[in-house]
């Protein structure tokens, strides 16, 4: 594949790989999120819906792309009836996924501090209508590029720059000697795969790539101590808490740390026995080696021969056969002879 790309000196819009790249998000999906995420603040008072025709999104593209987008958290909706009867639907749109109660807090105190820090999130709800008094809009007032009280990273705002900012470097394993040595790259890169792929389970569990590998280094642990993917995902979703996820760093790393199991004994390698010499057999016959089992010093062909022959030699004991009328005269004849019987 040929790519040939130049970057944009104005007019761009920042888009997240976590967005673009998403496996589970159409392209109608995508692009009306990043259309709505490159809007001036002027112009976010737009419905949703009005925004996706002027993009050619109409009927069931739009409601399939709004269905992803409100499943997987980039698109919150709240419902609310006015003075005067009429219902009003306020929308809010994030580039990030939110959870339903960061959704809330974000509306509601859009200044409030978070554990994490949420990219822009724009409010999308339609204007209210205005009274003789007033000229401004009630319900629908654009929200500051600020969310959880944190400002977003390398915010511009209306400023250009001659080319787009580059992403931020991504941490790499610790080589302090206090430490400890460092892990491998292969656990890490697994361990990191495995905290990206929690987000498709349970969507508070949502890590950017610079979070995942951050806690990779003490997931890679786990996985240092024998334990696979699989033990590691499952130990991470279980026990869901009841309050919720309020931070998804905080969460896990708390998790990792509480939850690691203990190291596994090292068994030592069986050592196999070595066989023993041959030894000369003292058997009869011509000489001959053999490997003994105990300390025996003939072979088993010997001592078979040996015992054989002296079972041949021995006298027998089985009794002498005597037809039936002999041996009735010899018992007679021996009770004859012992005095008193007969």
């Amino acid at each position: 594949m040929l790519r040939h790309a130049i970057a944009p000196s104005a007019r761009y819009t920042k888009a997240s790989h976590d967005v673009v790249r998403h496996p589970r998000l159409s392209s109608d999906a995508k692009i009306l999120l990043l259309y709505v995420q490159g809007l001036p603040d002027n112009a976010t008072f737009q419905p949703l819906g009005e925004l996706a025709r002027k993009l050619g999104i109409k009927g069931r593209a739009y409601q399939k792309a709004k269905g992803q987008l409100v499943e997987y958290g980039y698109v919150h909706e709240w419902r609310s009836q006015g003075d005067r009867g009429r219902w009003i639907t306020e929308q809010l749109v994030a580039n990030n996924p939110l959870t339903s109660e960061q959704a809330c807090h974000v509306r509601a105190t859009p200044s409030a501090a978070f554990p994490v820090a949420f990219p822009a999130a724009r409010s999308t709800a339609p204007p209210a209508p205005r009274s003789p008094s007033t000229h401004s809009p009630t319900v629908g007032t654009p929200i500051a590029p600020t969310a959880g009280g944190y400002e977003p990273v390398e915010d511009h705002s209306d400023k250009t720059t001659p080319h787009p900012p580059s992403e931020p470097e991504r941490p790499t394993a610790t080589t302090d000697p206090a430490a400890g040595p460092a892990a491998d790259p292969t656990l890490l890169a697994r361990a990191e795969r495995v905290l990206l792929s929690l987000r498709h389970s349970r969507r508070e569990l949502h890590l950017g790539v610079r979070e995942a590998a951050q806690l990779a280094v003490e997931a890679v642990k786990w996985l240092e101590r024998g334990l696979g993917e699989s033990d590691l995902r499952q130990a991470l979703l279980a026990e869901r808490p009841k309050e919720g996820v309020r931070s998804a760093v905080g969460f896990l790393r708390y998790r990792l740390a509480q939850k690691l199991p203990e190291t596994r004994a090292v068994s030592r390698p069986h050592e196999p026995v070595r066989p023993r010499e041959l030894v000369e057999c003292k058997g009869p016959g011509e000489k001959h080696t053999f490997r003994p089992l105990l300390d025996e010093t003939e072979c088993t062909p010997c001592r078979l021969n040996a015992a054989n022959t002296a079972y041949s030699a021995a006298p027998s004991s089985e009794p002498e056969h005597l037809p039936w009328r002999e041996r009735f005269a010899k018992i007679n004849t021996a009770s004859a002879a012992v005095p008193g019987v007969g």
